[in-house]
């Protein structure tokens, strides 16, 4: 070190130090973050940086709730309802500015939270974070009384939740509610919709949301003779193109009324009428892999651990193969889903999320309009002209009707949850009762049923003796005897078994158990 004469070297010392840590007197701003993806407007989406003039994405290693719960602070929501990893809301282009962010919770920006540096980082697109916020969206410009935008971005209206409320006595004892007022969450609380102005997309696009693929015409007449709402909530205007996924991808107009104005001049709550696919009709579990005869393309999904989830498969030139995840989205995804039953699609899943598949790679670039039977109408190019390997294949999550299947079967004695005594509930004699299943015949094609009716994935062990687990008191009485899956059926209830109960080992140590 050079001295300065007449200088103290601790003086010297002193000064250096000063000049390097003191502040420039510009704080630099936080950087912008956005969500994108279909979901982006409703709260969820592929988490984005901009830094430097450049949008990036953030990579999921270390990335967990807290920091999930900054960047929805961030981006105006009121809090973090989950994250996800391996670019589920698809692959980001660009740097990835962030790894291994490490919040605490309460910063006020992602930028202030322990990261590895800007730019920094040893990942590939294929690990891009992605967040799910809740909570009222702070505009960025006063809202005007009357607003044009996607439902999720409507100040104060939160959409994200739908629901048909049964009217008729009888339609409110059966599963699934298939026909009913439509109901939406708004601050909290259920609220109904003004049927002025509602039409047969909008129909469509609440039927996809519950679970159903088609839509049906319904009396409204018989409904308006019958009971006479009136409404007191905002009067929301949809209009769908019915190829939407979900109905904060509609556009609306969100119209408080003038004073001493009802909120509904027609007084009369938006009724709709779904239909179910062929596993969710009464008395039927099987079929819902068929497809009509002709050009549809058949499809199937496979590995997935719930009803409607899996990786897609087609059959062409007489050969079952997967698809590339290129382009795909939530069009496409929404297809397969209606083509095997179920409604409008949760998740498009890419990067193989739902395991790699095996032989050949049948579609790249699937591009769907939405309104197509099968996904052998949309256009599509032939994967070996894409270079796509199985570490692409794509998979789907479906919205799927709520049957409350997972209520009508438990597992008793086990040593874990995931174990024990099959016991199911059935009627007998004109009441419903808890009894266990047979052993005689048990299978693994049972167990898988029972696993999936559980919500627990796959089925490790069927086992036709239980003698080291207790079953359940009150379902000592065997209910259910020849018990024959096929594997695909949503709950055990839907498998061909006896008429009358044929049991001659009897219960006991000869129920039917399980190992999830």
């Amino acid at each position: 070190m050079v001295m300065l004469a007449g200088v103290s070297p601790i003086l010297l010392l002193l000064v250096l130090l000063l000049c390097r840590v003191a502040p420039s007197g510009q704080e630099p701003a936080p950087a912008q973050l956005r969500l994108v993806g279909p979901w982006g407007p409703a709260g969820g989406g592929r988490l984005e940086v901009l830094y430097q003039g450049r949008w990036g994405t953030v990579c999921d290693d270390g990335f967990d709730f807290h920091a999930a719960t900054v960047a929805c602070r961030q981006l105006g929501y009121t809090a973090a309802v989950t994250w996800t990893h391996s670019a589920t809301y698809g692959q980001g282009e660009g740097p990835i500015w962030l790894d291994n962010v490490r919040c605490g919770g309460s910063e006020g920006s992602l930028a202030e939270c322990i990261h590895n540096g800007w730019g920094t980082s040893d990942c590939h697109h294929g690990e891009d974070a992605g967040v799910v916020c809740s909570g009222q969206r702070l505009p960025s410009t006063p809202p005007e009384a009357t607003t044009s935008a996607h439902l999720g971005e409507v100040p104060g209206l939160s959409l994200e939740e739908v629901r048909l409320k049964p009217i008729l006595a009888r339609a409110k004892l059966s599963m699934p509610v298939m026909e009913g007022a439509v109901e939406v969450k708004h601050n909290g609380r259920w609220r109904q919709v003004c049927d002025a102005g509602w039409t047969r997309n909008n129909s469509r696009v609440v039927c996809g949301m519950l679970g159903f693929p088609r839509e049906k015409h319904v009396n409204t007449s018989f409904y308006r003779k019958l009971w006479n709402m009136k409404l007191k909530d905002p009067n929301s205007r949809v209009r769908c193109q019915g190829t939407e996924p979900h109905l904060a991808r509609c556009p609306t107009q969100v119209a408080p009324p003038a004073p001493r104005q009802h909120a509904c001049p027609r007084g009369m709550h938006a009724i709709i009428s779904c239909l179910p696919g062929p596993a969710f009709q009464k008395g039927t579990g099987k079929g819902r892999n068929k497809t009509s005869q002709g050009k549809v393309l058949p499809v199937r999904l496979r590995a997935g651990t719930h009803a409607g989830e899996g990786r897609v498969e087609v059959l062409r030139h007489g050969q079952w193969g997967t698809v590339c995840d290129k382009q795909w989205d939530l069009a496409a995804a929404s297809v397969v889903c209606r083509q095997l039953g179920y409604g409008t699609a949760k998740q498009a899943l890419v990067g193989a999320q739902m395991g790699q598949g095996l032989g050949p790679i049948h579609m790249s670039k699937v591009q769907c309009t939405g309104h197509e039977r099968s996904l052998g109408e949309c256009r599509f190019q032939d994967a070996e002209q894409s270079g796509c390997r199985h570490e692409a294949d794509a998979a789907v999550r479906c919205h799927v009707p709520h049957m409350d299947f997972q209520s009508q079967v438990r597992l008793a004695g086990g040593r874990s949850p995931e174990e024990g005594v099959v016991e199911v509930l059935v009627p007998v004699q004109g009441r419903l009762q808890w009894g266990a299943v047979c052993g005689a015949q048990w299978g693994l094609n049972e167990a898988m049923v029972v696993c999936r009716q559980l919500g627990l994935g796959f089925a490790s062990h069927a086992l036709q003796e239980t003698w080291y687990w207790a079953g359940s008191p009150d379902a000592a009485q065997v209910v259910m005897s020849g018990v024959r899956c096929t594997g695909t059926e949503l709950a055990l209830q839907q498998c061909q078994r006896h008429g009358p109960v044929h049991c001659p080992s009897g219960g006991g140590r000869f129920s039917a158990g399980v190992t999830c």
